[in-house]
């Protein structure tokens, strides 16, 4: 992996650079940076979920090993040809998407963001995963990115919205739901 910092303040990002993993230097607004920057944001947000008190063991224990995933991605788009992301991760996702969802009724509507504060923040956390993909698929076509790395991070949106799902029938005692009627 790269180097360990020492030192937080270089000032070698003072012209605008910033420095990969194999040490080439790129610009701060490269694709590559805006894809492996919004995976950390990404993380943040999972963080955000994993302070709210009301989460269930089950879930932090999912985001927790999640969030350790992410770092990984992360670092696998930070260094041009470093693999870090493997299938059995992908798997790993599916396998927990199908526990969250199997006693969740049938969608019938649209459900919107909301249903208390974790429930929130894990649509605000599967919105950002979102961003990254489009971010990765843009880097995709510019430069080589495993199909791993799309692929987790296709089914770890899906998967953060059926916790999301969870979380506000925990919170609240129901979802949220899109009514166009009320208007």
């Amino acid at each position: 992996m790269g180097k360990r910092l020492s030192k937080i303040v270089t000032r070698t990002g003072d012209d605008g650079t910033t420095g990969l993993g194999d040490g080439s230097r790129v610009d701060k607004d490269s694709i590559r940076v805006e894809a492996y920057g919004t995976v950390d944001e990404a993380n943040s947000a999972i963080g955000m979920i994993l302070a709210c008190d009301s989460v269930a063991e089950r879930i932090q224990v999912c985001l927790t090993e999640v969030q350790h995933d992410l770092f990984e991605l992360g670092g696998e788009l930070c260094i041009p040809g470093h693999q870090a992301i493997q299938a059995s991760f992908v798997e790993r996702l599916e396998n927990e998407l199908d526990a969250f969802n199997a006693d969740l009724p049938a969608l019938k509507e649209f459900v919107l963001p909301g249903g208390g504060t974790a429930a929130a923040t894990c649509h605000l956390a599967r919105t950002i995963v979102r961003r990254a993909e489009r971010r990765v698929s843009t880097l995709k076509k510019e430069q080589a990115v495993r199909e791993e790395v799309l692929h987790y991070l296709n089914r770890l949106s899906d998967l953060l919205f059926v916790i999301a799902r969870q979380l506000s029938r925990a919170e609240s005692g129901q979802e949220v739901v899109w009514d166009r009627s009320r208007n």
